[in-house]
């Protein structure tokens, strides 16, 4: 119970009550760090490093670990998926990232801020996701 519920629903709240405090959750802020040659928004810059910094911290731990906690073992990402699919998905993210201002973490936790315009958000990301799974007949 802890394992499967508890620990993803306080790690999720963190994670959502951070990007609110960062600002995350505000698109025009978003934006505003894309927006090079204009009115700049560093905020999102430091709120990057900021999490560079905690996961450092996190891969130093992690090295000295013989095993994860609440886990049988550690799953690590490695070079062997880096694959096509994976980059063209990721380019499709970051061009609707720099359209909406938004991407899934603080799209659900502006949710609680602007649930009209972040539902809208929610919405179009939950349909393209159904959409992919369709199309590779993975329903």
């Amino acid at each position: 119970m802890i394992r499967d519920t508890l620990l993803p629903l306080v790690s999720g709240t963190i994670f959502g009550a951070g990007l609110a405090l960062g600002g995350m959750t505000d698109p025009a802020r978003v934006r505003g760090f894309l927006h090079l040659f204009g009115n700049w928004d560093p905020t999102l810059a430091f709120v990057m490093g900021g999490a560079v910094l905690v996961m450092a911290l996190a891969w130093l731990v992690q090295r000295r670990m013989q095993r994860p906690i609440f886990a049988e073992g550690f799953s690590l990402p490695d070079r062997s998926d880096l694959t096509a699919r994976l980059i063209g998905g990721s380019a499709l993210f970051g061009i609707g990232w720099g359209i909406a201002g938004l991407c899934p973490g603080p799209g659900f936790a502006a949710l609680a801020i602007a649930p009209t315009s972040a539902g809208i958000f929610v919405a179009a990301m939950l349909a393209g996701m159904i959409l992919v799974r369709l199309m590779e007949g993975k329903t």
